[in-house]
This record gives structure tokens, C-alpha cells and sequence, in this order.
């Protein structure tokens, strides 16, 4: 762990010729390709597509890019024209992956919670979601209920990266505000996560449904946002439990402080 969530995480990004972030929202073939870590890089693989082996840039060429057209840039290094070649044979169109050397300088543009890192790396909002088993198998109950043909849903359509298990359906709702320690590390719950088209694409096949959002929108519709996990940020307290070197695994309690 470090002040941006976990270590090399979401440090690679694939944008448009104007250095815009292209996600599954405009490619859902996107869902084909894996992105393997390595010491000191990654390694590309989709399917009709040799594997290529990609090593962080550090001396490449520098320029700025936005994971969104509407957030602040970010100073990245470009991972070159081999890796570009490969995402434009994957995805039939002009495209950059580029390489976040240093996130300590990427600072969100909205306000954290005192005492939680403001830097962040590519990630949408905040470093860790939380998502819970509980409320997973509560959606799946409203999707059979509602005799859905995508019934049910695996957890991977909402894409977390921190699962628990063991807590009520929705607890994590009651968990914003309050610090939660996983393992050797203590995060911020800042909110519940709005959900957005992605969660609409399967993850295996990248075709795309109606859900989760049309039972969201029934369901968990508050403040005109379609709710499912939390979003965390990382506690930086001087001297506290999340500094450098705090580890988050699989098998980890998880408590809520207070």
C-alpha cells in the first residue's frame, strides 16, 4: 500500500489521439484484452493478437494526458510505438498507452476526507472500492424476483477491488465516514458508488444488458445516483497504519473503527 491505494496500481492508461482515457464506454472490445504486471512493466495479451511485453518507460517521451476530457492533466511517459500499433490493431483506431511514473503529483479535484491521501493514480475517484458479497446475493434475489434473463450477476460486473464477506447486505452503506481497517491498513469510507454504463457490460463476453442499472434505479436510487459498493481512500495520518510497505490480503478482517 501507499498514499494512491495499492502499489502499481492503475498506473497505465490508453487514450485517443488528444490524449483523452478511452475506456468501455467507447470500446467494449477492451474486455478481450488483459494487461498481465510484471517487475518493471506488463505484458499485453487479446485474442487474434501476439503477446507483447511492455517495460515502464522511463526515459520515454513525455507528455500530458486526461483520463477524462474534464479532469486536470496528468504528466505521463509514452510507452512507445510498438505498444501503440498493437491498441490500434485491437481496437482499429488511433490510440497511445501511456505510463504514470510518479502519482504523488495527480491530485484528485474535489475535496478528501481530513487526514486520507489526496493523490491518486488513473483510478475513477478514489484508489479502493469495496464491494460486499451480501449485497451482491440481495441484488441477485431482486433479479430473480423480477424473472431478469441476466440473472444472476457475478461480482466482477461491478468491478471492485477490496470483497468482503460476512457483513449484513448493504452494511457497507453505513460505513461512509467512518475509517476501516483491512490487514495492516486503515482507509476512509468517503461514499457509496454511483454506477455508471460500464457496469452494464459483461466482463467475459463484453456484450451489454440493462443490468445492473435498471435494478439499481428501482432498488438503491438515492440522491439520484444508482448505489452499489464504497469507496474508500487511504488514511495518512503521520505515524499512523497506512504508510509504505502496509500490506491488504486475501484472507485479511476487516473492522470498522469508527
Amino acid at each position: 500500500m501507499n498514499r494512491t491505494g495499492l502499489d502499481g496500481d492503475r498506473r497505465w492508461l490508453i487514450v485517443n489521439e488528444h490524449g483523452v482515457g478511452l475506456t468501455q464506454r467507447q470500446h467494449r472490445e477492451l474486455v478481450t484484452m488483459r494487461a498481465v504486471p510484471r517487475p518493471g512493466g506488463l505484458i499485453l495479451e487479446a485474442p487474434a493478437l501476439a503477446p507483447l511485453d511492455v517495460a515502464e518507460p522511463i526515459v520515454g517521451e513525455a507528455i500530458e494526458v486526461r483520463v477524462f476530457r474534464g479532469r486536470p492533466p496528468s504528466s505521463v511517459r509514452a510507452a512507445g510505438p510498438e505498444a501503440d500499433d498493437w491498441l490500434n490493431r485491437l481496437l482499429g483506431r488511433t490510440a497511445r498507452l501511456v505510463w504514470l511514473g510518479d502519482p504523488a503529483g495527480n491530485v484528485v479535484p474535489w475535496p478528501v476526507p481530513v487526514g486520507s491521501g489526496a493523490e491518486v493514480s488513473f483510478a475513477d475517484g478514489t484508489p479502493l472500492l469495496l464491494a460486499n458479497t451480501a449485497s451482491l446475493d440481495a441484488f441477485n434475489e431482486w433479479l430473480q424476483e423480477s424473472g431478469s434473463s441476466e440473472w444472476p450477476l457475478s461480482m466482477a460486473r461491478f468491478r471492485p477491488n477490496v470483497v468482503v464477506s460476512g457483513a449484513a447486505p448493504w452494511a457497507e452503506g453505513e460505513w461512509v465516514g467512518r475509517r476501516i481497517r483491512i490487514g495492516g491498513a486503515v482507509f476512509h469510507g468517503v461514499g457509496e458508488c454511483g454506477r455508471c454504463l460500464v457496469a452494464t457490460i459483461d466482463q467475459e463476453t463484453g456484450e451489454r444488458g440493462r443490468e445492473p442499472l435498471r435494478t439499481l434505479a428501482a432498488r438503491r436510487n438515492i440522491g439520484q445516483k444508482l448505489l452499489f459498493g464504497l469507496q474508500l481512500t487511504v488514511r495518512t495520518e503521520p505515524g499512523g497504519p497506512c504508510l509504505e510497505g502496509r500490506t491488504v490480503s486475501v484472507g485479511d478482517a476487516v473492522e470498522v473503527l469508527d
